[in-house]
């Protein structure tokens, strides 16, 4: 518990001035959570204000308010009390000083941890399991926070967001360390960057997987959505690097972060680097398992791995990395690589005798999309289908590269329904086949916008040689169509028709 007085510097000369200092018992953005003695939180949210809700929050107990400024007004001319005495206390950019007020309330956790932050258009969430998957073979505690959800491997709570609210963010870490968690990988989104989430936490690594098209919606263009990105390694407490140098940007951020580590595929580095390294010698890829060759600057050896693609090799590396940095003994990870496992709904692979082979992926943005097309093809001796569509109320702007991407680099295609949402869905398929050019393409498009129904089609029509990519949802167990979500799971459909086609052949 804690005064309100001492958990930010900004409310000093507001607090001292009176005799009501009251003791606190959590921190809550939502009204809707308070409970009695809480700290409530008053921001102006995507979708809602939370200024709207301050009597709501302290009829449900709140023993104080902290609110945005309705005019950036300063905090001293501002503070109030409410009727019954509670305090309000109006700040300017109070969303910016959230991580460090929760920090102090929890006592910071992450300096207590290992805790390694992964940032990148792509990957984040394969490398952020790699790594706590790694960790946890050498024999240590760890967990995982990220689209997936947050906790350790085996007991995860879903979560809305790819990366928490500053508060919640403070607030598991602290469980973390009351659980004997030493080792945590955070994936970090743009969203999270920009809204300043995660600004007062002390990250050992951060680790950058690539950039490419996705969010404008949100960002407004790529410089933008690129510095959202750069804060964490420009900004941030952060103690060492691990940049992905096969990236154009990932490259060009080098040169200003000449302590990193530097991972690349392709043994070419910048011609200016002169800091530590991994690169790959060789690769050989089965449909099954991935060998990797490498040598760095730990020393060299062979990755058997589960994962698929060569997008995973560079994941695989990066994830190695940040272990090296963090003085794990390259070769004990390399023994335990083996037993590294994939992650749900990213390159996972489901077969059955007789039938083609399905991979569902949660490729969502054109250069996820089209490197995991490109990755299938080496497995492929038929036909490459490509099941996909785009989330409707989100990023216009890349559906029209999808379709192209769809295009150049499969032989058939389904475009579907993904979560349309509120968006029309034949609008969203409109914009997919912008990019697609049907009237300049020989290859064989179908459009069916029940994603159940176009599952079920392909699986039909599809041979034994073939691959089909079902692409876009991964994971996910729900689709949101209109303000409903109901529940839909690409694997489980994938399961059931490949067990009714198979026995119905026999």
């Amino acid at each position: 518990m804690h005064e309100l007085h001492n958990l930010y510097k900004f409310l000093l000369p507001c607090v001292s001035n009176n005799s009501v200092s009251p003791i606190l018992t959590g921190m809550q953005l939502d009204s809707r959570d308070v409970t009695l003695g809480n700290l409530f939180i008053a921001v102006k949210g995507y979708r809602t204000d939370g200024r709207f809700y301050i009597d709501y929050a302290i009829k449900k107990g709140a023993a104080a308010v902290l609110s945005e400024s309705w005019n950036n007004t300063t905090v001293s001319k501002k503070y109030s009390y409410h009727t019954n005495e509670i305090p309000v206390v109006y700040i300017n950019n109070l969303s910016q000083h959230l991580s460090d007020m929760a920090g102090i309330f929890y006592n910071h956790p992450s300096r207590f941890l290992n805790l390694v932050g992964v940032t990148g258009t792509n990957g984040k969430t394969t490398v952020t399991h790699l790594l706590a998957s790694w960790v946890k073979l050498l024999g240590e505690k760890s967990a995982v926070m990220g689209t997936l959800g947050n906790g350790m491997l085996d007991n995860m709570s879903l979560s809305d967001n790819t990366t928490c609210s500053a508060i919640d963010t403070q607030k598991i870490l602290d469980q973390f360390i009351k659980d004997k968690i030493v080792f945590v990988a955070m994936e970090i989104s743009s969203h999270g960057l920009s809204q300043h989430r995660v600004d007062a936490l002390y990250f050992k690594v951060a680790v950058f997987t690539n950039l490419s098209h996705d969010h404008l919606d949100y960002h407004g263009n790529m410089e933008q959505y690129l510095m959202s990105k750069w804060r964490l390694f420009n900004e941030l407490h952060v103690e060492k690097y691990v940049i992905n140098a096969d990236d154009l940007i990932g490259c060009r951020w080098l040169y200003y972060l000449p302590q990193a580590v530097a991972v690349t595929t392709t043994r070419n580095l910048p011609f200016f680097w002169k800091g530590k390294w991994i690169s790959v010698i060789k690769v050989n890829y089965y449909l099954h398992c991935t060998n990797i060759i490498f040598d760095s600057s730990w020393g060299g050896g062979i990755i058997h791995s589960q994962l698929l693609g060569e997008f995973n090799v560079n994941n695989l590396l990066l994830a190695l990395g940040a272990l090296l940095v963090l003085g794990y003994p390259l070769s004990l990870l390399v023994h335990a690589s083996s037993q590294l496992q994939p992650i749900i709904g990213r390159m996972e692979v489901f077969s059955s005798n007789g039938r083609p082979t399905i991979i569902v992926d949660y490729a969502h943005t054109p250069d996820a999309l089209k490197k995991v097309l490109i990755s299938i093809r080496q497995y492929c001796y038929g036909q490459l289908w490509c099941v996909f569509g785009c989330g409707g109320d989100r990023d216009q702007s890349k559906r029209a590269l999808m379709g192209y991407v769809a295009k150049k680099y499969a032989d058939r295609i389904i475009i579907t329904n993904d979560n349309p949402r509120t968006e029309e869905p034949q609008s969203i398929i409109n914009d997919i086949m912008y990019g697609v050019g049907l009237s300049n393409s020989k290859k064989i498009i179908k459009i069916i916008k029940n994603r159940y129904s176009a599952i079920r089609t392909v699986i039909s029509q599809a041979c034994s040689e073939d691959i089909i990519l079902i692409s876009g949802k991964g994971h996910e167990k729900y689709q949101i169509i209109g303000n409903n979500r109901i529940y839909h799971s690409d694997q489980d459909i994938v399961k059931k028709f490949l067990k009714i086609t198979y026995h119905d052949s026999i």
